[in-house]
């Protein structure tokens, strides 16, 4: 059997007159999905709609086999967490969690183990005790995600998780949810750590203007760009000598000096040929220290695809 999905087939959201999403057509595999773009891009209303909280006014939605106009069913397999502060005034880290399980339907003794587990799965059993209103922006976002996976979901959605988390527990909770992905399971999180969304993503969606403009791997998205030069970063020996020797080529479009001209940028419409000219310039005795692609992350492909307007 295939594995489970979540479709977006020709979907559209409209505010009034004002456009969330138009025409979107996705099919999520399992796995680690990142959604990027600027904001006002439609990122949120996409998460929204993926989880019920809004239905589309044209296309249809599934995830995992379930409507989110069934909002009873898809909640048993989802957690989201929103940037948005939820917690009630007063309540405990331990007492939003175990009231969420409450009203999933758990009783009472399992409701208080699981919201435990949750806790020291993101590194809060010693504030668990703690009023919410008294914790960081880090530990606000680590409750959040506490509440969203203590139902053990087959989805997580999470808008913008790592924001305000120092290095070791962002390290932590990305393993978190490459142990997610292992077992099959959906992750769809909408980042501006892009270097995070490179490292961590098996794939990404790129959003502008409510629509999507590329998705997939980074580097086959940057793949399916032919009419865009490649960009490349040499760093040479003398590299004004390899640089009137590059400019020379008609596959080469333009050339920067950088990292105070000891290396170059390089701009080409032909990889093969870029690659066969290296080869040729390093056989005539040049020294080419490292060639380096300088495009084949999300920053590089939102200039190509929309200019990089954030």
């Amino acid at each position: 059997m295939s594995a489970p999905e979540i479709v977006f087939d020709e979907v559209s959201k409209f505010y009034g007159e004002v456009l969330g999403v138009n025409r979107v057509t996705l099919r999520i595999p399992p796995g680690i999905t990142s959604l990027v773009g600027p904001n006002g891009s439609g990122k949120t209303t996409l998460m929204n709609l993926l989880t019920g909280l809004v239905h589309p006014d044209r296309g249809s939605i599934t995830v995992r086999g379930f409507s989110p106009r069934d909002p009873e069913r898809l909640m048993r397999i989802t957690g989201y967490a929103t940037q948005y502060d939820a917690a009630p005034r007063g309540a405990t880290g331990f007492d939003f969690v175990c009231t969420s399980l409450l009203l999933w339907g758990y009783d009472s003794r399992a409701a208080r183990t699981r919201a435990a587990e949750a806790l020291e799965r993101v590194g809060l059993t010693e504030a668990a005790g703690r009023k919410v209103a008294a914790y960081s922006k880090g530990m606000r976002q680590r409750v959040r995600l506490a509440q969203a996976i203590a139902h053990d979901p087959e989805v997580l959605v999470l808008d913008e998780p790592l924001n305000g988390l120092d290095p070791v527990v962002r390290a932590e909770t990305i393993a978190l949810f490459r142990d997610f992905a292992a077992r099959g399971r959906h992750v769809v999180l909408s980042s501006h750590v892009l270097q995070e969304v490179d490292v961590i993503s098996d794939q990404v969606i790129l959003i502008a203007n409510g629509m999507v403009v590329a998705e997939g791997r980074i580097r086959n998205v940057r793949d399916e760009i032919d009419e865009r030069p490649s960009q490349f970063l040499i760093r040479c020996s003398g590299a004004s000598r390899v640089a009137s020797l590059l400019f020379g080529r008609d596959h080469v479009s333009e050339i920067k000096m950088v990292d105070g001209r000891e290396g170059l940028l390089v701009m080409t419409r032909d990889r093969e040929q870029f690659a066969a000219a290296l080869n040729e310039i390093a056989l005539a005795g040049h020294t080419i220290e490292s060639v380096l692609p300088a495009d084949e992350n999300v920053d590089a492909l939102y200039e190509y695809l929309i200019g990089g307007q954030r």
